[in-house]
């Protein structure tokens, strides 16, 4: 394959991707009138697990499955921050909001790459380069504008939707936080960390939402409610799980994280556009943040090039031998680290 239909298949897989993302949002929002998102999140990942499982013996045979000698606490544990934090939070945070929480919810995906040079700053010790610091915060300053809709007084005058939007926020941390997880685990292969973190983080899932609903946390979905969102549950679990997945998974092999990342902004222009079209038109001040947001990441992008770019242009550093023989030994300068390509599922 020549790189010029390698460029063009990473492009489309990945806007394949990121446009299935967006679209889920809008659909939550007739989804939650039906059922709690707990129990959703639940069927939604029984059902594109049990695809991931039979991808990845597909894939990789009996070896993928094997697991002996693996750390298989630490994928629990990314798995549950993945499913038990990102995907049970951001549609909670999401139906307590109402009915801008759609356009709320796909925001936040925009600010995950951010958010991953902060994960791995406080993780694995990585500075981030001093100007992806001020993009960072240029970042967070348009989702503030989003969830406030540029009034930052209300969210102390809400102290309801300034709670939905932090658990948004968190839901988002939980996801950079899992999507990181996969360097802890160099010998798998993206589908095997996806398919092995889906299972374990399912089982942590189905635990709390027997509990929530054992308690009355939130009532037991009746069959007709169930039978009211299978095309939604279809949706989710195929196209944006399972198939979403996949295409953003390849298409970031084809175009390197650096080009992958920026299709992130994807997601709420999908959001909302869909809205916009079924009734919930974005305000003024939260198309500036959502611009602000695009922007930071975008910028933060070609700052990295550039970065990256002059580490490989500088000369090696010569360092004398000891034998004063006058030959030289030593790299050259390491370049930026990439952001971590969160989002990376949903």
């Amino acid at each position: 394959m020549n790189s010029q239909n390698t460029y063009t298949r990473g492009v489309l897989l990945c806007l394949l991707a990121t446009v299935s993302w967006g679209a889920m949002f809008p659909l939550m929002d007739s989804t939650l009138q039906h059922i709690d998102p707990f129990t959703f999140t639940v069927m939604r990942y029984t059902i594109a697990g049990a695809m991931f499982l039979v991808f990845l013996r597909l894939r990789e045979g009996r070896e993928g499955l094997r697991l002996k000698g693996e750390r298989i606490g630490l994928a629990w544990l990314f798995g549950t921050a993945g499913f038990a934090g990102f995907q049970f939070l951001v549609f909670f945070g999401q139906d307590l909001i109402g009915e801008r929480g759609a356009l709320n919810a796909s925001i936040m995906m925009a600010t995950m790459p951010m958010m991953g040079f902060l994960v791995n700053w406080v993780l694995k010790k990585v500075v981030p380069p001093k100007f992806s610091l001020v993009f960072i915060a240029m970042s967070f300053v348009g989702t503030i504008l989003v969830v406030s809709d540029g009034d930052i007084g209300s969210l102390i005058a809400s102290p309801k939707t300034a709670g939905a939007d932090a658990l948004l926020l968190f839901a988002a941390l939980c996801w950079v936080v899992y999507t990181s997880g996969a360097s802890y685990f160099p010998t798998w292969s993206p589908i095997k960390y996806t398919a092995i973190t889906t299972v374990l983080g399912l089982a942590s899932a189905t635990v709390i939402t027997a509990v929530i609903l054992a308690a009355g946390g939130v009532p037991v979905p009746t069959a007709g409610a169930v039978g009211s969102i299978l095309p939604q549950l279809a949706y989710m679990s195929v196209i944006a799980g399972f198939v979403g997945v996949l295409g953003w998974n390849f298409g970031n092999r084809y175009l390197g994280p650096l080009n992958g990342v920026l299709f992130m902004d994807v997601v709420p222009i999908t959001a909302f556009v869909i809205s916009a079209l079924t009734g919930v038109v974005p305000a003024g001040m939260q198309i500036v943040g959502a611009s602000l947001t695009a922007a930071a990441l975008v910028l933060n992008n070609l700052y990295l090039r550039r970065v990256a770019a002059k580490a490989a242009a500088a000369p090696a550093p010569v360092v004398a031998s000891g034998s004063g023989s006058g030959t030289a030994s030593g790299t050259g300068s390491a370049a930026a680290p990439a952001p971590v390509a969160s989002g990376s599922r949903s």
